[in-house]
């Protein structure tokens, strides 16, 4: 049996290798990008090929009984993409801030931690550093899976030329951060208004339940000011806490398991058909009878699935409504141009993107 000093000369030749093919793959993507940069497809994310190669190396790994999961595979590789794109060109990403929030985390787990990220205020301010050329990408939440849609943010893209270009689901997982020696010693806990709600029964049942609330803009907010004082305390993500250097007194305190939260990521490009889509689109239909029984029904006529339909006030016009409709298929898909036909007039098309990525 090998010593521990033979296994760890093996794991470092190992290394020498993977480093040595690393490098090589980075000047193959020099080369695209000179390609690129020559042609008109300048865009560097392409989601749909990163979802192309993470599925084909997770099938081998399970095929082959490999100690790497899916998980695992992608949590590598991601790393890998995000390094890649910086080498091809660097982009800036532009995130709902500030640094810490779970959006934050969201952008940090598509474009990697060697990606430029740019802080924003408010959802509407990402959106217009993207627009305005700050940022190349925006990182935005869309919807949660308990507290329901992001108005702010289907209002957004319904006014906006900027298309949904990937996907992705956070579970989200909250945590209990603070300098305190013991609970007891806890006057006040910062966070959201909407993470109290979702930790109620941890409050309760700890013994906080009569610790002063004090709501604030922000999670990773939270996290600064609860690092600031021995006797407060934060509800916060993991990495907000890690940010600020706040040691974690305990984990997973939301009261529902099953939290999710949709980030879509926004840019100035539209992609291409991957043959496993999904479209999204506002509708406003007139306001006859059967108006929207007769369009929904074109879906089924064409055999595409809805996956979401969900209404908004027009804002413009009384008591009138718009439609915010998730489908599968791409815009480009000739079921989907029969689905839509005749009601091109009545369609903001706010995006075609792989599904769940």
């Amino acid at each position: 049996m090998a010593d521990l000093k033979e296994i760890r000369v093996k794991i470092d030749e190992i290394d020498d290798k993977l480093l040595s093919l690393l490098n090589a793959r980075m000047e193959l993507v020099k080369e695209v990008g000179r390609i690129k940069h020559a042609s008109e497809d300048k865009s560097i994310y392409r989601p749909e090929r990163e979802k192309e190669i993470l599925s084909r190396l997770s099938k081998q790994s399970l095929e082959s009984g490999g100690a790497l999961s899916a998980e695992a595979i992608e949590a590598i590789f991601l790393e890998i993409f995000a390094v890649s794109r910086n080498i091809e060109k660097p982009e800036t990403v532009a995130y709902l801030g500030p640094e810490g929030t779970f959006t934050h985390q969201a952008a940090e787990s598509r474009f990697g931690q060697i990606s430029e990220y740019l802080p924003m205020s408010t959802i509407a301010s990402v959106f217009r550093a993207v627009e305005s050329k700050k940022a190349k990408y925006g990182v935005i939440p869309i919807e949660n899976n308990i507290e329901g849609i992001v108005g702010e943010s289907i209002d957004l893209l319904g006014r906006s030329h900027l298309k949904i270009v990937a996907e992705m689901s956070m579970k989200i997982s909250h945590s209990l951060a603070t300098r305190a020696a013991h609970m007891s010693h806890i006057k006040k806990i910062y966070s959201k208004d909407v993470a109290f709600g979702q930790c109620g029964e941890f409050l309760r049942e700890s013994g906080l339940g009569n610790v002063q609330l004090i709501p604030i803009a922000s999670t990773a907010k939270a996290a600064q000011l609860a690092s600031e004082d021995e006797t407060s305390a934060a509800i916060c993500s993991h990495i907000a806490a890690k940010l600020y250097n706040l040691p974690v007194m305990y984990e997973h305190i939301e009261d529902n398991g099953y939290n999710e939260t949709r980030f879509v990521i926004i840019s100035d490009f539209e992609n291409a058909p991957s043959g496993n889509d999904k479209s999204s689109v506002l509708v406003r239909l007139d306001n006859t009878p059967g108006a929207l029984a007769r369009f929904l029904s074109s879906f089924e006529k064409s055999g595409i699935n809805l996956s979401k339909i969900e209404s908004r006030p027009a804002k413009d016009e009384g008591f009138s409504y718009i439609f915010y409709i998730d489908f599968d298929g791409h815009i480009r898909d000739e079921k989907v141009k029969k689905a839509l036909s005749g009601y091109e007039d009545k369609i903001k098309w706010l995006g075609s993107f792989v599904k769940g990525v």
